[in-house]
């Protein structure tokens, strides 16, 4: 008789082997891509903080394993899901331990989700998550995952293996699908976590004993919601591609509708154990049936309408996963079983230490289990990209001493500052001693979160250091607020927090620091006299500021994606929209939003974005919204505005 697993397979098989229109990333450990199974797949890796450990090290067999559900090529050792579809690879995980666990932050996280954006991903696979008390994600993370909605590429993550009513970041984010595991019998794994968030937008699929690549060659079997995760991200590319295939539009967030829509419902068990399966288990032909039935995509209303009954656990065991918090609960773990984790500053539960965790169960299923591989790490085999990332952020200026011996070599230096953290002190000694600002590391921070750091290179190095500590002084004595830094990503450093940063390599001529006040004054020239002018004056002045603040402030970003660049190009390049905001004051009308999307017109290659900026009546809600529109082309370092400022009314 036929298992519900050689069911779904037979199901799974009959889609075909996907599409190479359709790009799935794995953010995950790193990928030994040398291994056989991966001979022929189309794999590019991205490169990211995280650099190639030992091959037998848990994020490399965790990140080989997940990688090979889905890109194992036919009539190889593990014949994959998707393995016609691209791949992007792109490590969040390293070997080395925080707290006796494999974690990464949720700002690298984020980090992450915006590269695989960047790169063209449709479908988004995280096999990990960090066990919270809240469904809300730290805001970096958030805006990654909400641009990943507005663009329509769908991020799949495992629900984790704490065995409780307990949710993970992202999984529990609202756009995400959460990835539960299942027996070869359709029954709950024991450890596999339950929830009402997971109600909505979660459902099962196999996930005990499941085969994979083993870096360095050969197979292994494991279990944990780490390994669902993958099963479902395969399942969705291969509806994706019948999509495209079929000349329909291509739509991740309806098909996600469809699979939870689609998902076998509990039937007969009590409350409590339905719980645990969701919304229901993984039934691609239900899916594919809605498909058929009712077109390509759903309405947002049918989206959010998708929560069910669920169905009684079975007391399935399994071994352990990857997830974003603490580790989780495992009967069959040992000491050498592996969690990869995210970290994040929301009030944990238990005893978490706040990072983001791999949501697998250990080593593997069976009871003679083992986690042996090569003795040489070769992470390559896939095609690396040769254009390097651009980035233009907004921040402040810090600085780090990478270590106790760098900060003493500071103090032991002849009239060295006797506190080198007092930035004040610091300053004045670099400014005596110029040369010795290449001597420490310079940050870009967002709040108090260095988010970059800042390395002048080349024959104009020296300027570069010379603007760092000008905008320091600035800072200090001058009240400026906001910096640009645009350049390329080139590498990464350790700072003395043991935290990660990406380098940017500056672009000189894109650096600039300003205050919000004088850079008003700038924009609008100098303040009349007469009361009526100076009112008018300082109406504009307050809508300008309030456009910057908006930028900076509430819809600040990592400066990584093109939709990024351009909103944070807008802002310092404020004098643009000088005109837009002497006409909304004029007419009395407030910023209402901000928005940022690809222009249907551009220059041959060119990367255009439109700026929109809608403005309202507060006095007469009744009033159609005035829209300004201006385009920036990021496709070069320094973006530059083309074309002029566009207004029209429109009814909201």
């Amino acid at each position: 008789m036929a298992t519900l697993a050689s069911t779904l397979e037979d199901d799974v098989r009959a889609l075909g082997k996907g599409d190479a229109r359709i790009c799935i990333a794995i953010l995950d450990g790193p990928t030994d891509l040398s291994h056989p199974c991966f001979a022929g797949a189309k794999i590019t890796e991205l490169t990211s903080l995280i650099e190639c450990g030992d091959l037998n090290g848990p994020a490399t067999q965790h990140g080989t394993h997940v990688s090979s559900i889905i890109f194992g090529q036919p009539s190889t050792l593990i014949n994959g899901i998707a393995p016609s579809c691209r791949g992007l690879s792109i490590p969040i995980f390293s070997d080395e331990m925080h707290n006796d666990k494999l974690s990464c932050s949720q700002l690298d996280l984020a980090r992450a989700i915006l590269l695989a954006v960047e790169g063209g991903a449709n479908i988004i696979n995280i096999s990990g998550g960090q066990l919270t008390n809240s469904e809300e994600p730290e805001p970096f993370l958030a805006q990654a995952i909400n641009i990943c909605a507005r663009h329509n590429i769908l991020i799949v993550a495992a629900a984790g293996n704490d065995g409780c009513e307990c949710i993970h970041i992202p999984a529990a984010s609202p756009s995400v699908l959460s990835v539960g595991a299942m027996d070869h019998d359709g029954r709950p794994l024991a450890s596999s976590n339950w929830g009402p968030a997971y109600q909505r937008q979660g459902l099962l699929a196999l996930g005990a004993n499941i085969p994979g690549a083993m870096p360095g060659g050969g197979i292994t079997r494991r279990s944990g919601t780490s390994f669902a995760a993958p099963i479902v991200s395969g399942v969705a590319a291969l509806l994706a591609s019948r999509q495209v295939q079929s000349g329909q539009t291509l739509d991740p967030h309806g098909i996600r509708a469809f699979l939870l829509k689609g998902a076998e419902p509990c039937i007969g068990g009590t409350e409590e154990n339905c719980r645990q399966f969701l919304s229901g288990r993984l039934n691609v032909k239900r899916a594919i049936n809605l498909m058929e039935t009712r077109g390509t995509s759903m309405s947002e209303t049918s989206r959010s309408s998708l929560t069910r009954d669920i169905i009684p656990e079975s007391g399935q065991t399994v071994d352990e996963s990857i997830t974003f918090g603490a580790k989780h609960s495992s009967a069959q773990s040992t000491p050498a079983d592996c969690d990869l984790r995210v970290s994040s500053v929301a009030a944990p539960i238990k005893n978490l230490v706040g990072q983001v965790i791999m949501s697998d169960c250990g080593c593997g299923g069976g009871d003679k289990c083992t986690c042996g591989g090569g003795d040489t790490c070769t992470c390559g085999g896939g095609t690396k990209p040769k254009t390097p990332q651009l980035v233009y952020a907004l921040g402040k200026i810090g600085y780090d001493l990478i270590s106790e011996a760098r900060r003493d070599s500071f103090v032991q230096a002849p009239q060295g500052p006797a506190n080198p953290f007092d930035q004040t002190q610091m300053l004045a000694y670099l400014n005596s001693n110029p040369s010795d600002a290449q001597s420490i590391i310079w940050t870009l921070n967002l709040d108090a979160t260095p988010i970059y750091a800042i390395q002048p290179m080349g024959p104009w190095a020296t300027d570069g250091y010379a603007r760092l500590r000008e905008f320091l002084h600035g800072q200090l004595n001058e009240g400026v607020e906001i910096v640009s830094i645009p350049g390329v990503i080139g590498g990464s450093v350790r700072l003395q927090s043991g935290q990660v940063v990406p380098v940017i390599i500056p672009a000189l001529r894109g650096m600039y620091s300003w205050a919000t006040k004088p850079l008003v004054s700038h924009i609008l020239g100098e303040a009349p006299k007469a009361a009526d002018a100076l009112r008018a004056y300082n109406e504009q002045a307050v809508g300008l500021s309030d456009f910057l603040n908006r930028v900076y402030y509430d819809l600040r970003n990592l400066g990584v994606t093109a939709e990024e660049r351009a909103l944070n190009y807008s802002a310092t390049n404020a004098i643009q929209i000088r005109d837009v905001i002497i006409a909304t004051t004029q007419q009395e009308l407030d910023l209402d939003d901000i928005k940022v999307k690809r222009s249907p017109v551009c220059r041959p290659e060119s990367d255009c974005y439109d700026i929109e900026m809608g403005f309202y009546s507060p006095d007469n809600m009744n009033k159609a919204n005035r829209i300004f529109r201006f385009a920036v082309d990021v496709s070069d370092i320094i973006p530059v505005t083309i074309d002029s400022v566009r207004s029209w009314t429109k009814r909201v």
